[in-house]
């Protein structure tokens, strides 16, 4: 789930699809932040996502929940002198770009054609096993990441994320959360943090979550893992299970063309101009789609071959760019694919889509900085400030305990 899968979250019910300004919107994100991840979906005008949709929220916003999500006013941070978790190193994630020095060697950006690792993606998205079960089960960890209020160290704070999606209608969802704790993001933070005494709680600063334009606010976050929670809920309107550019029933996911024209049909159906999250912000058709897409392509239950399909859609679009070794923020080192998104508050991110070339399986979803300003003021080029890793998602008989 990404930045704006949150403040969706936390977006109360009665505001509807209405336009949100800027400084509503960064404290209900902030509000979302302080909190475990929960599992939406449109509820009559709110949003009740399960776990995990990637492409029902637009990254536009920031949350901090992978490795490194920071919601930002207009003010900058000013920057910490600490290392910050960059994208891209071949063999680890952790690099430095607080003095735009390197620890390690930076992954290049290669030459191939992004047509092609797609097209290639595809085909093994088409040879993946499909599975059966009652129950579509997700995993997610999200890491969020923060500037110290004192001592301007960047802090890294995680959550774990499960949902479980019934295939017959009239059921319910299940959604299970549980923060892992806060943790200094790189050596270098983690010495500033020793520095400044070692706290077991640490406030951070939230862009925009203070009155005014530019003003930021303080969140408390806790270096010890939180208690596991367990929530059900009815299917909205009692077979919705998703969202994709709109509220879909598993019989929408279970019967998507498989067909990549038909399905870019499909979906630019419900595109409206503007982002996913607010009808003010404007945002490409191209945009859109692959924001909407990675969702599709990282855990929703559709079949291997429209996941195939997905990944030739997005084969054509312009704009698609290729970056070879990333490794994701558990450590496993996959492709990404990625298209540059321009923030009505200010700032560009590269939002990009993490998957394993040998299997054409998603990986992670992540945002990197492109240009600070926004939501990530504060942070350098290079750096990761939203990263959702997924951990497991498929089909199973179990049933989720309560």
């Amino acid at each position: 789930m990404n930045p704006m899968d949150e403040l969706r979250a936390a977006r109360p019910a009665h505001l509807g699809d209405r336009p949100v300004d800027e400084e509503t919107r960064a404290v209900e994100l902030a509000r979302a932040m302080s909190g475990p991840r929960g599992r939406t979906v449109r509820r009559r005008g709110s949003v009740v996502r399960p776990a995990w949709g990637l492409g029902l929220a637009g990254a536009a916003a920031a949350a901090v929940t992978a490795v490194a999500v920071v919601v930002s006013g207009s003010g900058a941070v000013p920057a910490p002198g600490s290392g910050q978790v960059v994208a891209g190193a071949g063999q680890g994630t952790a690099t430095s770009a607080g003095q735009g020095t390197s620890t390690s060697a930076a992954a290049p950006r290669v030459t191939l054609s992004a047509r092609e690792v797609l097209l290639a993606a595809a085909e093994k998205a088409d040879r993946q096993a499909e599975g059966s079960g009652d129950w579509w089960r997700s995993v997610t960890v999200s890491r969020n990441l923060y500037v110290a209020k004192a001592g301007g160290y960047l802090v890294m704070d995680r959550s774990r994320n499960e949902g479980w999606t019934p295939a017959a209608t009239g059921g319910e969802q299940w959604g299970g959360g549980q923060r892992l704790g806060a943790e200094p993001a790189t050596e270098a933070d983690r010495k500033a943090w020793e520095q400044a005494g070692a706290p077991s709680e640490i406030e951070v600063l939230v862009p925009g979550k203070g009155r005014g334009k530019g003003k930021y606010g303080a969140l408390t976050l806790s270096m010890s893992e939180g208690k596991a929670s367990m929530s059900h809920t009815p299917l909205v309107d009692g077979d919705k299970v998703f969202w994709l550019g709109k509220n879909v029933t598993m019989k929408d996911l279970r019967g998507l063309p498989d067909d990549p024209r038909a399905l870019k049909k499909w979906l630019m159906a419900s595109y409206a101009g503007h982002g996913t999250e607010s009808s003010s912000e404007e945002m490409s058709g191209d945009a859109w789609l692959f924001k909407v897409s990675v969702g599709l392509i990282m855990d929703m239950p559709v079949t291997p071959e429209v996941r195939g399909a997905a990944f030739r859609m997005l084969a054509d679009l312009d704009g698609v760019r290729v970056t070879e070794n990333v490794t994701d923020a558990e450590g496993r080192q996959g492709t990404a694919v990625s298209v540059e998104e321009r923030y009505e508050s200010g700032g560009v991110s590269e939002n990009r889509l993490v998957f394993d070339e040998t299997t054409g399986r998603a990986l992670a979803n992540e945002y990197v900085v492109v240009e600070p300003g926004g939501l990530q003021a504060g942070f350098a080029p290079g750096a990761v400030w939203s990263s959702t890793a997924l951990i497991e998602a498929g089909w199973t008989d179990d049933k989720p305990a309560s």
